[in-house]
C-alpha cells in the first residue's frame, strides 16, 4: 500500500476525535517511529510503498488511537525539554507545563549567578555558570523520572535524589536515567510515611515536586485518554483533602530544606490561592503564583525561612 494511502486512512479513521493537525502528528510520529521515515518523505518520495510488514505496526498504533490511548504509552516513548524518555502505563505522561516548572528552577540559578535574565552575555557562559553549581536536589513524586533527569542532565554536578511510592514507577525512571546517561538516586518513598529512608536524611538546597492534585470531583472535566489510561494514583486525591501531598512536602521541607532553600510546586490550576495560603501557614516567605503557557496557575515557589 502506498504511505500517501495510510496517511488518508489515518485521518478517515480519526477525523471525529482528533483535529487534523494532531492527526498528522501522530501519522507522522509513528512512521518515524516503526520506519524511520523523516515527515518530509512524502513530499519526496510521493509513490512511496510500504510492504506488508511495515505496514502492520502503523494499523497496530491506529487501532490503539480509535481507542483513545495516548500515543506515547504506543510507542513507549515521550519527549520532555531535550528528552527521549520511557513511558508506560504506571508512568504519568510527561507534560508541557511541568517543563515550565524545571525551566522555572534553570532560570532561578542562572540569575543566581549575578548574570540576571538580561544580561548580554552568550548561552555558553550562562550554561557553564550554573551547570557548575554543585546542590542538593530532591524530586518528590518523580514517576518518568522527567524532572529529576532534566534537572540532572543540566546541573551534572548536582546530586538529585528522586522518590516515588511505586517500584513500578522507580524502574521506568532508572531506565530513563540510564538512557539518558545521568546519575539519579532512585528511593521508594511515600511521603506521607514518617518513617524516611536513609538517603532523605539530608539538607536539600532545592525540593520540587509535581504530586497527585486532582479532585475526585474534577474527573468529569478529564478526556478519556487520561482517565482510562494514566495511572490514578498519580493523579487524584479526595476531595476533602486535596493538598494532603503539599502539606506533607512543606512539612518535610521545613526539617529538610536548607534555610534559604527554594520549594517549587506544579498545582492544582483552581486551588493556587489556597496552595499558597498552607505554605504561607508553613512559614514559607517569597512565596510566588505563576500561571503556565495556558494561563492557568500551574506553578509556585516558595522560600523556607
Amino acid at each position: 500500500m502506498l504511505l500517501k494511502e495510510i496517511k488518508t486512512i489515518f485521518h478517515q479513521e480519526l477525523g471525529d476525535s482528533y483535529p487534523k493537525e494532531e492527526i498528522d502528528s501522530f501519522f507522522y510520529r509513528c512512521i518515524e517511529h516503526y520506519l524511520k521515515l523523516e515527515r518530509f518523505v512524502l513530499a519526496i518520495q510521493p509513490g512511496l510503498t510500504l510492504t506488508k510488514s511495515e505496514e502492520q505496526p502503523l494499523f497496530e498504533a491506529l487501532a490503539q488511537l480509535k481507542q483513545e490511548k495516548p500515543l506515547q504509552y504506543i510507542l513507549g516513548t515521550a519527549h520532555f525539554m531535550d528528552l527521549d524518555l520511557l513511558v508506560n502505563e504506571h508512568v504519568l505522561i510527561p507534560r508541557p507545563e511541568t517543563e515550565e516548572l524545571v525551566r522555572w528552577i534553570l532560570d532561578d540559578l542562572q540569575d543566581d549567578t549575578g548574570l540576571g535574565p538580561d544580561a548580554e552575555r552568550s548561552r555558553s557562559v550562562i550554561s557553564t555558570s550554573h551547570k557548575d553549581r554543585s546542590l542538593q536536589i530532591l524530586d518528590i513524586g518523580t514517576g518518568s523520572g522527567c524532572i529529576a533527569i532534566a534537572l540532572s542532565k543540566a546541573l551534572p554536578n548536582a546530586k538529585v535524589t528522586a522518590i516515588d511510592i511505586s517500584e513500578k514507577a522507580l524502574a521506568v525512571a532508572q531506565k530513563n536515567s540510564v538512557f539518558n546517561n545521568v546519575d539519579v538516586t532512585f528511593v521508594k518513598q511515600d511521603i506521607l510515611d514518617s518513617q524516611l529512608a536513609p538517603e532523605l536524611e539530608l539538607q536539600f538546597d532545592i525540593i520540587v515536586s509535581n504530586p497527585p492534585y486532582v479532585r475526585q470531583l474534577e474527573q468529569s472535566q478529564m478526556q478519556k485518554n487520561v482517565m482510562d489510561y494514566e495511572p490514578h494514583t498519580a493523579l487524584f486525591v479526595p476531595d476533602n483533602d486535596a493538598l494532603i501531598f503539599y502539606d506533607a512536602i512543606a512539612k518535610f521541607a521545613q526539617r529538610h530544606l536548607k534555610k534559604k532553600g527554594s520549594l517549587y510546586f506544579e498545582i492544582n490550576q483552581y486551588l493556587g490561592a489556597e496552595t499558597k495560603a498552607l505554605l504561607k501557614a508553613h512559614d514559607f516567605s517569597e512565596i510566588e503564583l505563576r500561571k503556565d503557557m495556558f494561563g492557568n496557575d500551574r506553578m509556585l515557589k516558595a522560600i523556607r525561612t
